[in-house]
């Protein structure tokens, strides 16, 4: 049993609210996944042709500055560093794909947890209300965000299982339930040249997600696949830069509750989640039905 939250805001006045809105539904979901927790956030304040590296360290202590001096030289490129609790958020310009290079073959003790032009993520083990606290979750703006706490089912209790789960630049997934042959799709997938870095179940769906946009598929065709081949009982909420999306299994076991208004689209896997959002009671609420796809978009 875990929590989902979300949030997709339409209205430009509510986005210096986000994690103000954000925060309590997570704080909400503490009784379905006290183990960790994780926030994807999304915002439009780099400049054009900047990429946001969300850094988890790996060693008690890290120098996040001597590490931006190193990849400044690699990279060729300013790279500045911000602060986000136990880890950091790295910042430049110019091609991702040669930034990732360099921060491998550096050797760095850090685990990427996401990157994108919009998208930074945070994870951590603990409460979510102390997560939000340590990484100032009420504090942040933007247009969308998700979270997840976890009660771990199918691996460890660790930073590197918490979800949420970024398997491409802007693309992120949060997981409530288990999959059942995440093992068979795992292996297609690493035949394909897909790499993975854990063995966590809701990590297979991520990447599979990836996988179909790689091959040219929309965000709800990929979700549609995701039912057809991967078997259990799942409710995914899915988000990208521009998107926001949500499916549940045949069988619709999981809970999800959806709640629509012109100023935003919010998602929680119980409703008291969504009671404090401005004008909830005037908004279009009601539960996903099995393998129906939801998407929004900016």
């Amino acid at each position: 049993m875990c929590g989902i939250v979300g949030v997709h805001l339409k209205a430009p006045e509510l986005h210096g609210r986000l994690g103000a809105l954000l925060a309590p539904m997570l704080e909400a979901m503490t009784s379905r996944g006290p183990d960790s927790a994780g926030i994807a956030l999304y915002d439009d304040d780099l400049p054009e042709g900047a990429f946001r590296y969300s850094l988890q360290p790996l060693a008690a202590e890290l120098d996040w500055e001597d590490l931006a001096a190193g990849l400044r030289d690699a990279v060729g490129d300013d790279v500045t560093v911000q602060r986000r609790g136990r880890g950091a958020v790295l910042v430049a310009k110019g091609d991702d794909g040669r930034f990732l290079r360099a921060l491998e073959r550096s050797g760095a003790p850090v685990r990427l947890v996401g990157h994108g032009t919009s998208m930074e993520i945070f994870k951590d083990v603990g409460a979510p209300a102390a997560i939000c606290e340590r990484y100032g979750v009420r504090q942040r703006v933007g247009y969308q965000g998700l979270g997840h706490t976890r009660m771990a089912t199918e691996s460890a209790v660790t930073t590197e299982h918490s979800h949420p789960f970024a398997a491409a630049a802007d693309l992120c997934l949060v997981h409530n339930g288990t999959f059942s042959n995440y093992a068979t799709v795992r292996r297609r997938l690493t035949d394909e040249g897909v790499r993975f870095d854990t063995d966590n179940d809701s990590e297979v769906a991520a990447r599979f997600i990836a996988h179909q946009l790689e091959q040219g598929m929309d965000l709800g065709d990929a979700l549609r696949m995701v039912c057809k081949t991967m078997d259990g009982f799942f409710t995914l909420l899915v988000a990208s830069r521009t998107q926001f999306a949500v499916v549940r299994d045949a069988s619709a076991c999981k809970p999800a509750v959806l709640a629509e208004t012109d100023r935003y689209v919010a998602m929680a896997s119980e409703y008291h989640a969504l009671a404090g959002l401005p004008g909830v009671e005037d908004a279009d609420v009601f539960e996903p039905m099995p393998e129906e796809v939801h998407v929004w978009s900016r």
